[in-house]
């Protein structure tokens, strides 16, 4: 079955990082298709565990940190809004981009036999994982909608501006997988490496407590995450119904682009070198 593969004869094109939107847009859909499917194949509840999974996690942080440790977000001049919700979208802006970090080392690993294949676009390896990382955030995004509706019995028109603020921290995500996918063939410690560091990218962002309940000399600890710009960008458009910031967001989109290209070329610059080492 073709799908999407190039032809096995003449010259192959040089492709870009985008061409698995364009030349291999079918291999990367079956791909990611095959990846969500996966995960829950046989499961009694199937996909529905993409719903009940984030419900339960919130379940647990709500607990420790809003009924044992008494945690509360200061309001400011926003309206009023649930404790676990405002901290809900921090974890799914942060669970989407540490799924993409601890996936990525594995993503030619964990394909041997992608890798064996001459005529396989292993460029393409990072997208799926990021289409099935962004199909469990929109997962959460809709339990998140269902209960701010039902805690705080509102919601957001702006919340449609949700893709806009995702867009930049997708292609941040897409940069650094090409990267730990190269590296992470030639060495495997790295694997080890990006659990610790989701974690830190968790408690060192606004994901948990807002970037003022720090002392000013600490606040650039979360200001150099990545995480948290996009962060306070999502729960003002989901939550506190303002618009983003156009000119942080194109700042970031920029950069991101730049993260996008480079780890693209780390990763077709190695590539050459996997079938001996896998």
């Amino acid at each position: 079955m073709n799908m999407g593969l190039p032809a096995a004869t003449g010259a192959l094109p040089t492709p870009g990082p985008f061409s698995a939107l364009t030349r291999h847009r079918s291999l990367t859909i079956e791909l990611a298709k095959r990846d969500v499917l996966g995960r829950y194949r046989g499961a009694s509840f199937g996909l529905l565990w993409s719903l009940i999974s984030p419900f339960l996690m919130l379940m647990v942080y709500s607990f420790s940190f809003g009924f044992v440790m008494k945690a509360r977000w200061p309001q400011g001049n926003h309206g009023p809004a649930n404790y676990s919700v405002i901290l809900f979208m921090g974890l799914i802006v942060h669970g989407f981009f540490a799924e993409c970090i601890n996936r990525s080392p594995y993503l030619v690993t964990g394909n041997v036999n992608f890798v064996k294949k001459v005529i396989f676009p292993l460029e393409i390896l990072p997208w799926p994982m990021v289409a099935s990382a962004l199909f469990h955030a929109l997962m959460n995004i809709i339990v998140f909608l269902a209960l701010h509706a039902y805690f705080d019995h509102t919601l957001a028109w702006t919340t449609i501006f949700m893709p806009l603020v995702m867009l930049p921290l997708v292609l941040l995500a897409l940069g650094v997988a090409w990267f730990l996918a190269a590296i992470g063939v030639y060495f495997r410690d790295i694997g080890q490496i990006t659990g610790v560091l989701t974690t830190a990218l968790l408690f060192l962002s606004t994901a948990l407590f807002p970037i003022d309940s720090l002392p000013q000399q600490y606040r650039w600890l979360l200001l150099v995450n990545p995480l948290t710009f996009i962060i306070d960008q999502a729960r003002a458009v989901a939550l506190w119904g303002e618009l983003p910031d156009w000119t942080g967001l194109g700042i970031y989109t920029v950069i991101s682009l730049v993260a996008v290209y480079l780890g693209y070329s780390v990763f077709r610059l190695t590539r050459r070198g996997f079938a001996d080492v896998v």
